[in-house]
Protein backbone atom coordinates (compact mmCIF):
# COMPACT_ATOMS: atom_id res chain seq x y z
CA UNK A 1 0.00 0.00 0.00
CA UNK A 2 2.89 2.25 1.24
CA UNK A 3 4.47 1.96 -2.30
CA UNK A 4 1.49 2.55 -4.28
CA UNK A 5 0.70 5.98 -2.33
CA UNK A 6 4.61 6.68 -3.22
CA UNK A 7 4.09 6.09 -7.05
CA UNK A 8 0.73 7.68 -7.33
CA UNK A 9 2.56 10.93 -5.55
CA UNK A 10 5.96 10.84 -7.18
CA UNK A 11 3.62 10.11 -10.92
CA UNK A 12 1.38 13.67 -9.66
CA UNK A 13 4.43 15.40 -8.93
CA UNK A 14 5.93 14.38 -12.62
CA UNK A 15 2.58 15.46 -14.45
CA UNK A 16 2.58 18.95 -12.35
CA UNK A 17 6.12 19.56 -13.76
CA UNK A 18 5.31 18.55 -16.95
CA UNK A 19 4.81 21.59 -19.92
CA UNK A 20 1.76 21.51 -22.35
CA UNK A 21 3.77 21.96 -25.15
CA UNK A 22 6.25 19.45 -25.86
CA UNK A 23 9.90 21.02 -27.53
CA UNK A 24 9.22 17.92 -30.56
CA UNK A 25 5.43 19.16 -30.79
CA UNK A 26 5.85 22.14 -31.67
CA UNK A 27 6.04 22.29 -34.97
CA UNK A 28 7.54 24.89 -37.37
CA UNK A 29 6.90 25.11 -41.07
CA UNK A 30 9.98 23.66 -43.05
CA UNK A 31 10.33 25.77 -46.50
CA UNK A 32 13.26 23.73 -47.10
CA UNK A 33 11.04 21.55 -49.47
CA UNK A 34 11.09 18.00 -47.05
CA UNK A 35 8.11 17.00 -45.51
CA UNK A 36 7.41 18.50 -42.25
CA UNK A 37 5.23 18.56 -39.61
CA UNK A 38 2.57 21.67 -40.00
CA UNK A 39 2.61 24.03 -37.02
CA UNK A 40 0.58 23.12 -34.46
CA UNK A 41 0.18 26.22 -32.43
CA UNK A 42 1.89 29.52 -32.03
CA UNK A 43 1.33 29.66 -28.54
CA UNK A 44 -0.37 26.94 -25.40
CA UNK A 45 -3.30 28.69 -25.85
CA UNK A 46 -3.75 29.17 -29.25
CA UNK A 47 -3.81 27.43 -32.52
CA UNK A 48 -3.41 28.44 -35.74
CA UNK A 49 -2.52 26.47 -39.40
CA UNK A 50 0.29 27.89 -41.26
CA UNK A 51 -0.35 29.16 -44.01
CA UNK A 52 1.41 30.04 -47.29
CA UNK A 53 2.25 33.58 -46.34
CA UNK A 54 6.14 34.54 -47.61
CA UNK A 55 7.92 37.06 -45.30
CA UNK A 56 8.95 40.58 -47.14
CA UNK A 57 12.43 40.00 -46.83
CA UNK A 58 15.14 41.73 -48.79
CA UNK A 59 17.68 39.69 -50.47
CA UNK A 60 21.16 40.66 -49.18
CA UNK A 61 24.15 39.66 -50.88
CA UNK A 62 26.57 39.31 -47.76
CA UNK A 63 30.18 39.30 -50.01
CA UNK A 64 29.13 42.30 -51.05
CA UNK A 65 27.28 44.24 -48.25
CA UNK A 66 24.76 45.65 -50.67
CA UNK A 67 21.34 44.89 -51.09
CA UNK A 68 20.51 43.08 -53.91
CA UNK A 69 16.54 43.55 -54.11
CA UNK A 70 14.17 45.13 -51.81
CA UNK A 71 11.08 44.86 -50.10
CA UNK A 72 8.06 46.68 -50.89
CA UNK A 73 9.88 49.77 -50.76
CA UNK A 74 12.02 49.07 -47.13
CA UNK A 75 15.48 49.34 -47.29
CA UNK A 76 17.42 46.65 -45.64
CA UNK A 77 20.90 48.33 -44.62
CA UNK A 78 20.84 47.45 -41.36
CA UNK A 79 20.24 43.92 -42.06
CA UNK A 80 23.89 44.12 -44.13
CA UNK A 81 25.82 45.21 -41.07
CA UNK A 82 25.89 42.23 -39.48
CA UNK A 83 29.56 41.68 -40.48
CA UNK A 84 29.30 38.10 -42.21
CA UNK A 85 28.64 35.92 -39.11
CA UNK A 86 24.18 36.45 -39.21
CA UNK A 87 22.09 34.21 -41.07
CA UNK A 88 18.66 35.95 -41.25
CA UNK A 89 15.38 33.64 -41.72
CA UNK A 90 12.04 33.71 -42.93
CA UNK A 91 8.98 34.11 -40.48
CA UNK A 92 8.26 30.92 -39.17
CA UNK A 93 11.31 29.35 -41.23
CA UNK A 94 14.50 27.14 -39.89
CA UNK A 95 15.57 26.61 -43.79
CA UNK A 96 18.67 28.76 -44.38
CA UNK A 97 18.25 30.65 -47.49
CA UNK A 98 20.39 30.31 -50.39
CA UNK A 99 21.82 33.73 -50.19
CA UNK A 100 23.77 32.82 -47.01
CA UNK A 101 25.40 29.82 -48.05
CA UNK A 102 28.44 31.72 -48.90
CA UNK A 103 28.71 33.40 -45.66
CA UNK A 104 28.41 29.64 -43.84
CA UNK A 105 31.02 28.40 -46.27
CA UNK A 106 33.37 31.54 -45.08
CA UNK A 107 32.77 30.90 -41.45
CA UNK A 108 33.64 27.00 -42.44
CA UNK A 109 36.84 27.65 -43.84
CA UNK A 110 37.88 30.03 -41.23
CA UNK A 111 36.65 27.15 -38.58
CA UNK A 112 38.43 24.78 -40.31
CA UNK A 113 41.62 27.08 -40.52
CA UNK A 114 41.75 27.26 -37.28
CA UNK A 115 40.98 24.45 -35.18
CA UNK A 116 41.28 25.75 -31.61
CA UNK A 117 38.59 28.31 -32.39
CA UNK A 118 34.84 27.73 -30.80
CA UNK A 119 32.02 29.32 -31.54
CA UNK A 120 28.46 29.53 -29.73
CA UNK A 121 25.57 29.95 -32.60
CA UNK A 122 22.41 31.62 -31.37
CA UNK A 123 19.13 31.02 -32.85
CA UNK A 124 17.05 33.86 -32.42
CA UNK A 125 13.29 34.84 -33.34
CA UNK A 126 11.32 37.55 -33.08
CA UNK A 127 8.49 38.40 -30.79
CA UNK A 128 5.32 36.68 -32.25
CA UNK A 129 4.27 33.20 -30.53
CA UNK A 130 4.85 31.95 -26.98
CA UNK A 131 8.60 31.48 -24.71
CA UNK A 132 8.59 27.63 -25.52
CA UNK A 133 7.85 27.91 -29.35
CA UNK A 134 9.95 30.93 -29.96
CA UNK A 135 12.90 28.62 -27.68
CA UNK A 136 12.30 25.50 -30.00
CA UNK A 137 12.10 27.80 -33.45
CA UNK A 138 15.63 29.31 -32.04
CA UNK A 139 16.94 25.93 -31.25
CA UNK A 140 15.94 24.42 -34.76
CA UNK A 141 17.75 27.75 -37.11
CA UNK A 142 20.92 27.09 -34.66
CA UNK A 143 20.82 23.59 -35.49
CA UNK A 144 20.44 24.17 -38.97
CA UNK A 145 23.59 26.45 -38.76
CA UNK A 146 25.54 23.78 -36.85
CA UNK A 147 24.42 20.99 -39.26
CA UNK A 148 25.32 23.11 -42.66
CA UNK A 149 28.62 23.75 -40.96
CA UNK A 150 29.32 20.27 -39.95
CA UNK A 151 28.59 19.12 -43.78
CA UNK A 152 31.14 21.60 -44.65
CA UNK A 153 33.80 19.88 -42.63
CA UNK A 154 33.92 21.47 -39.11
CA UNK A 155 34.43 19.72 -36.09
CA UNK A 156 31.48 19.20 -33.61
CA UNK A 157 33.62 20.19 -30.84
CA UNK A 158 34.26 23.05 -32.52
CA UNK A 159 30.30 24.43 -32.42
CA UNK A 160 27.44 24.59 -29.41
CA UNK A 161 24.10 25.73 -30.77
CA UNK A 162 21.62 27.83 -28.19
CA UNK A 163 18.38 29.40 -28.31
CA UNK A 164 17.42 32.67 -27.01
CA UNK A 165 14.28 32.84 -28.42
CA UNK A 166 12.79 36.21 -28.49
CA UNK A 167 14.72 37.13 -25.23
CA UNK A 168 17.70 39.06 -26.82
CA UNK A 169 16.22 41.25 -29.93
CA UNK A 170 18.11 42.92 -32.03
CA UNK A 171 15.63 45.62 -32.99
CA UNK A 172 12.78 46.25 -31.02
CA UNK A 173 9.70 47.64 -32.05
CA UNK A 174 6.37 45.84 -33.68
CA UNK A 175 7.23 46.74 -37.30
CA UNK A 176 8.75 43.99 -39.97
CA UNK A 177 12.14 45.65 -40.52
CA UNK A 178 12.76 45.00 -36.76
CA UNK A 179 10.61 41.50 -36.97
CA UNK A 180 13.47 40.80 -39.80
CA UNK A 181 16.53 41.67 -37.89
CA UNK A 182 14.98 39.40 -35.18
CA UNK A 183 14.69 36.25 -37.24
CA UNK A 184 18.59 35.07 -36.69
CA UNK A 185 21.14 32.89 -35.92
CA UNK A 186 24.25 34.23 -34.81
CA UNK A 187 27.59 32.56 -35.13
CA UNK A 188 29.35 33.98 -32.02
CA UNK A 189 33.47 33.00 -31.14
CA UNK A 190 34.04 32.04 -28.04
Amino acid sequence: MYKWAVTVVFVGMLAACSSPVKLNDVGVEDKSGQASTPMKTLTPATSAAAGDKKSAVTTLDKTSGSNSGSAQGNSTDALAGASGRTIYFEFDSFAIRPEYQALIDNNARSLKANKNQRVSIEGHTDERGGREYNLALGQKRADAVRKALSLLGVAEAQMESVSFGKEKPAATGDSEMAMEKNRRAEIVTR
